[in-house]
């Protein structure tokens, strides 16, 4: 059997797209699940585009995902170069051009701007109005071709598709599909500055580097027709193709940039982990054969089996994402975790406070580490709150029973000189024993007084610990003066 190899292929255009970034983790998958290779290849055939610094992200975000590619720029397994532009300067687009000049598949296109103006046009998917090109330079004669390339004059090479008959190619999910070969334009091949257009690039990149397995958005799924005459022009086994379904936002609206959360580093920067990101892309679009939904990259390698890809659009759902995330940071090493939080504890906390013990508080109780800042923020200063906050059906409590309880352990706390957690709360325990009161009567209005929050991440004597004597005895007084106001 064939070894497998794949390709992530990106465009070096700016930050990594979510969906780029699951075509890498499929591609990824779909050969380590076989025990194959896994190459990156850097296709800036489009120099407009191109942005500097985004090999870097595109290298930065492999690294942070685990994608560890077995070839590549840096990585030369004997298939190199693996920067188009520099594939480029080995004349290999060329070659594989002319060949197909000489079989009939391609030909030479001298039109220039002011003709190509006046051809028919037909609406692209994308709402953008795409050239028909009228075969013109198809019928130059051989001497007419010689004479141009003589004088100079600039030229694109063209693929010859035929006006009548079908092409059909074979997708792993959609099974044969087959379209008009009248539906398909001659598509430019090189371009008039020498370089190859992205379509003909891959093609010829994905043979001569032995790729057995494409996978790709669907989006291409209407170029493919054009890729698959290009492999039965040259003579060539076409690779397995596997097209992803489209990520959608919870609108079923294709997923945007100006969703916030397009792109792998804007999710770092929001506070996601990276292994948490790559767990929820792995199912934007593929589904276990059981319900589990925690997976580490090495459990994804085992269970990927890309046959389960859906075709349906997959849900970016910030929600679950984030309530994943928060799995994540509870299973996280606790070194671990408070050298990732400790950036966020500092920029929250204004007062000198021991990080760790809050780092330990809020690590159960976050699902991202900005969600930090909310939960410290009254260690800094008590807030505005509501004295409803003091009424508690289950612990039954209420402003009446809150006050008398606060009034009655006032001189009790003022008295105790051991801030220290397990002191405070012996302390209380025994008040509440002595007073036949259960634990959450009393616990219940200490700790709306300390925090003045209806949610913390400590109770009552962890809190007073970290706040100290003075600052606990403070915060009481003024619980006691809300509740008589």
């Amino acid at each position: 059997m064939t070894k497998i190899r794949t390709r992530y292929a990106p465009s070096p255009t700016g930050k990594m797209h979510v969906g780029n970034l699951r075509t890498a983790l499929y591609e990824f998958l779909v050969a380590k699940h076989e025990g194959g290779d896994f190459m990156l290849r850097i296709e800036d055939t489009d120099q407009e585009r191109f942005v500097e610094g985004a090999i870097d992200i595109i290298n930065r975000t492999l690294e942070k995902t685990g994608l560890t590619h077995d070839e590549g720029p840096d990585k030369d397994g004997g298939y190199g170069p693996y920067v188009q532009s520099e594939r480029v300067k080995t004349g290999i687009y060329m070659k594989y051009a002319k060949e197909l000049i000489e079989k009939g598949e391609a030909y030479y296109c001298f039109c220039d701007k002011e003709r190509l103006a006046t051809l028919k046009t037909s609406m692209g998917e994308d709402g953008k109005e795409i050239m028909i090109y009228d075969k013109h330079c198809l019928h130059l004669s051989k001497e007419e071709i010689e004479a141009n390339l003589a004088a100079g004059k600039p030229f694109v090479i063209r693929q010859n598709i035929p006006n009548e008959g079908t092409t059909t190619f074979t997708d792993e999910l959609y099974g044969d599909i087959t379209v008009e070969n009248s539906e398909l334009d001659d598509m430019i091949l090189i371009k008039s500055d020498g370089y190859p257009t992205y379509n003909f690039a891959n093609v010829v990149d994905d043979h001569t580097m032995n790729i057995t397995h494409v996978v790709r958005g669907n989006e291409y799924i209407s170029s493919s027709p054009k890729y698959q005459r290009l492999y039965d022009a040259f003579g060539w086994e076409s690779p397995v193709y596997i097209h992803l379904p489209l990520i959608t936002d919870e609108n079923h609206k294709k997923l945007s940039k100006r969703s916030g959360h397009s792109s792998f580093e804007d999710l770092i920067e929001q506070g996601f982990v990276s292994e948490a990101v790559v767990n929820f892309i792995a199912l934007l679009g593929w589904s276990p054969e059981d319900n589990r939904e925690i997976f580490s990259l090495d459990e994804l390698i085992k269970e990927f089996d890309y046959h389960r890809i859906s075709k349906s659009p997959a849900v970016f759902d910030i929600v679950k994402l984030r309530w994943m995330n928060g799995e994540y940071l509870k299973a996280m090493d606790f070194d671990k975790f408070y050298e990732m939080a400790e950036p966020y504890l500092k920029e929250a906390l204004k007062k000198d406070l021991d990080l760790k013990k809050i780092a330990a508080m809020v690590k159960t109780r976050i699902e991202v580490f900005p969600d930090i800042a909310g939960l410290v923020d009254f260690f800094n200063e008590l807030p505005e709150y509501d004295t409803e906050m003091y009424v508690h059906k289950k612990m039954k409590t209420t402003k009446e029973s809150s006050l008398a309880v606060l009034k009655e352990l006032l001189p009790v706390l003022e008295a105790q000189e051991d801030y220290s957690n397990d002191a405070l709360y012996a302390l209380l325990q025994n008040y509440a024993a002595e007073h036949e009161y259960k634990n959450g009567y009393v616990l219940w209005p200490v700790r709306t007084a300390v925090s003045g929050k209806q949610m913390t991440p400590a109770g009552a004597t962890e809190i007073m610990e970290l706040l100290g004597k003075d600052e606990s005895i403070a915060r009481i007084k003024k619980g006691i003066e809300l509740l008589e106001a």
